[in-house]
Order: C-alpha cells, then structure tokens, then sequence
C-alpha cells in the first residue's frame, strides 16, 4: 500500500500580501480553481493502492486543512499538528511512526502541499513507476527535468542507471551560481530537486535513527505522547521542541546510501514567488496575468491581481501588482525574491498584515473586519450551515448582532432566541453568549463591537464543539 503524506507546513512568505502566516500559499487558489493543497490531494486520484492521504501542518491551520479537504470530499487517514516547525526531517519521521503503528510498513509518498504540476497523468506514470525500487528499501527522490538554468533551487546529479527509470544519486547540489547551472543544463545529468520522495515508512525511521539519533530519540518520544483530538493528532509538544530542526536532504539524503532518483517531467512549479507565478499562468496578448478587476491599458509583461478594488495601470512593463484589502504591493518582478524583506520589516514593527488578512477563517465559518476605530470594530459574520461560534463571554466589549440573511439561533444569557434577516440582538459586556446557524444555507450578519478593548484574547470559553481551549 502507498500512504501519501502532504506537508503543510510552509507560509510561503515571498508571496505576501495574499499569502500570510495563518494563510499560507498552501490554502490559496493560485493557478487553478482549486487551493494548492486540494490540487495536491486531487492529482493522487489515479495511483493504485493508495491509502487515505496524511496531512502534517501546524496548529493553526488545522482547521484550514479539515475544511479544505472537505470541500473536495477527500477522505484524511490523520491531520498530526506540530506544535512549532522543525522542518522536514521531523515530520516526515512523524507520519513514518504513524504508518507502522497502524500495523503494516506501507511505502510513504512524500509531497508538499504548495507545487504545481500540469501534467497529473505523467506525474501518476512516474510516481507508480518508482514503487518497486522504494519497495526493495532505496530511498526515493524525484528529480524534475530542468528546462532552464535556474537558480533558485538545488540540483540532484544522476549516477548510475537502475531499474524501473531510476537512477543513483552521484550527489546533491546546493543552489548554484548562474553560469553554474547553465553548465548543469548544458551537461544534462542534473535534476532539479523536487522535494518529493518515496520510501518504506520502516527504511526512512533506520535511516534517521542511523544519521539523526537525538532527532529520531526525540520525536519517538513526542509520538509516545500524543493525543487523539477527533481528526487531530497532537503529539507531546515539550519532547517535540526539543527535536533540533534539519531537513530530510540534510539529515538523511545527502548520507544514505540507498538514495536513487526518478526523472519526472510534469510540468512542475514550486510557485515559489511571484515571477514564477507569472511564469505557469496564462497570459494575455500583451503577456500580462491578470487576475480580478484590471484595466491595463499599453502595459505589458506585468502580473497584477485586485483582490477587492479596481486596478487601472497605463503604460507600465514588467511589474507585480497585488491588492489586497489590507495591503498592496507594487514591485518589479526582476526583484520579486526579496519580498521576504518585506515580510521581515513587517515583523520587527509588529504589523498584523504579516499573520492577517482582513478575512480571517474559522472551524465554524469566517469574519471579515469591515471597519475599526478606537472604541469600536465592525465585522461581517458568515457562520456556515450547522457552524457553532463557541459559548463564551467578553469582559472588555459589548457585540450587537444584526441577521442579514439566513437563520440565527441566539445563546443570549439565560435566554435562547431565533433571529431571521432585518432582526437583532445585543449582547451586554460580561454576558454569556453562542450563536449557531441550524440552517441549510449560510448565516450572515452584521457585528458592532464597542468597547475599551476589542482584541480577539479579550474570551472566556465555556463549551466550543472545536476543542479550541
């Protein structure tokens, strides 16, 4: 059996605005309909003897991963949330302990959350091809056939040919050089490193044990501990912090042994930043990508995406345009690599437009901070069919709630009470408080909150069908 396992774990930050801390490239539908994790999920359907996907992502995004796949009706096996990253090494040894402890030593087919790949039959045709050298104990990594000589990512160099497309791996390349990588593309025996892998569960546990024993010695220990939360799996978060943090390339990789590589040819993209984007998406005749509400009159080569606002631009080339409805980004797409700078000023001044967007999604539906002042903040509430906001209360705000559209049913103190559209309610500071949609179509409303605090740490749980302490 092949147990798929999706690391969800990155944030994807050279594509602020529109991918943030609590929503990650990962969950955003950047090339096609689909958010990249669903696509991820959806190119597995095809590949023989698959098991239910595992996803491993962080705390935060738990919710995000659950609803997600939901929407594709894609059956999970397990979400394990990390307590904090630890990069790759880690979590892959996570989900290997999770296959054996479910009593069979499946192959693990290793894929991140956020690539792109156009050509889903060929990428199905070389992943079923790599199985019996991962069932005979090597190590598998897939290495994408270069088309230019890129620099933004490190190479594999093929040795040997084996059985089944496979290759030796001659060694591991680290980010070259320009001249560097037009001389790897010139020589054609270097692969870009895709990140992708497969191997037997039990194969990848030896192989760290043997090269990493503190990291496989600490997350062994973290996995002891773990409790079951409904679709989560939380593993002991003390012994897990403790885990150093290093790559599966670095720790295991880059010293086995057993390490072979398949060429694939799919039509892979990291999306890494946002010339990249341009690079894989569809281009009008003037080879702008537009996405939203854009005029570009004599612009071209441009990549510009309105979010929520009209963007007009006129006689411009060459740049990356991102409205958000917090922040807008304007850059040239020669310099987009250093957005992460961006990211890195945001942080020191504690902005929130690096961890928020204005629309903020939760296990029960989303919010979308409409407007804010000093004592007050206004919100447009979606509350999905069956969602349930937690029972709760405020010390510092009072809410005034207002049905747009949809069935509101009200936990107003010791008072219970059905709200249609155009009705309301207000909730007094230090009044317990629910709100629950017993609907079949989405509950909208307005909320007023005023009061001399209004952050989101300003609540007392007393029952929530989420687990969120």
């Amino acid at each position: 059996m092949i147990q798929p396992v999706i690391m969800a774990g990155g944030i994807g930050s050279r594509l602020w605005p529109l991918s943030r801390e609590l929503y990650p490239k990962q969950f955003l539908a950047l090339v096609t309909e689909n958010t990249m994790i669903q696509d991820t999920a959806l190119r597995l359907e095809g590949v023989e003897s698959l098991k239910c996907p595992l996803v491993i992502c962080n705390e935060e995004h738990r919710f995000l991963v659950a609803e997600q796949m939901r929407q594709i009706s894609c059956e999970l096996d397990s979400i394990i949330l990390e307590p904090a990253g630890r990069n790759t090494a880690p979590a892959i040894a996570l989900a290997a302990l999770r296959a054996v402890e479910q009593g069979d030593d499946p192959v693990l087919l290793v894929l991140a959350a956020d690539h792109m790949i156009s050509d889903v039959k060929e990428f199905q045709t070389v992943v079923t091809s790599a199985i019996p050298n991962a069932v005979d104990g090597k190590m598998v990594t897939f290495g994408i056939v270069a088309d230019q000589p890129e620099t933004g990512y490190g190479y594999i160099q093929q040795g040997k040919e084996l059985k089944s497309g496979a290759f030796e791996v001659a060694a591991f390349k680290e980010k070259p050089a320009v001249e560097l990588a037009q001389k790897y593309l010139a020589e054609g025996r270097y692969l870009w490193n895709s990140g992708m892998f497969m191997f037997k569960a039990s194969v990848y546990l030896k192989e760290l044990e043997k090269f990493e024993p503190e990291i496989f010695a600490k997350i062994s220990k973290a996995y002891e501990s773990k409790v079951q939360d409904n679709d989560f799996l939380r593993v002991g978060e003390q012994d897990f912090l403790a885990c150093p943090s290093n790559s599966i390339d670095y720790a295991v990789m880059e010293k086995t042994s057993s390490a072979v590589v398949v060429p694939m040819d799919a039509g892979w993209s990291d999306v890494g930043s946002w010339s990249s984007l341009w690079n894989v998406s569809d281009k009008d005749s003037s080879g702008n990508v537009i996405r939203g509400d854009v005029l570009p009159l004599d612009s071209d080569g441009n990549l510009i995406i309105a979010d929520k606002r009209q963007i007009c631009t006129l006689g411009v080339s060459d740049l990356v345009i991102v409205e958000t409805n917090t922040s807008v980004l304007v850059a040239n797409k020669m310099l987009v690599e250093n957005v992460k700078e961006i990211v890195n000023q945001l942080k020191a001044k504690g902005r929130q437009e690096v961890e928020l967007h204005r629309q903020v999604c939760r296990p029960w539906g989303k919010y979308d901070s409409i407007d804010a002042g000093e004592r007050f903040q206004v919100k447009h509430i979606t509350v999905k069919p069956g969602g349930k906001l937690s029972v709760q209360k405020h010390f510092h705000r009072a809410e005034h709630w207002i049905v747009v559209s949809g069935t509101a049913k009200v936990l107003n103190g010791e008072h219970e009470i059905i709200l249609t559209e155009n009705q309301s309610t207000y909730i007094p500071i230090g009044e317990v408080h629910a709100l629950e949609n017993p609907g079949k179509i989405p509950l909208e409303l307005i909320e007023v909150q005023s009061g001399s605090y209004l952050g989101e740490d300003d609540i007392i749980r007393y029952e929530d069908r989420y687990g969120r302490s």
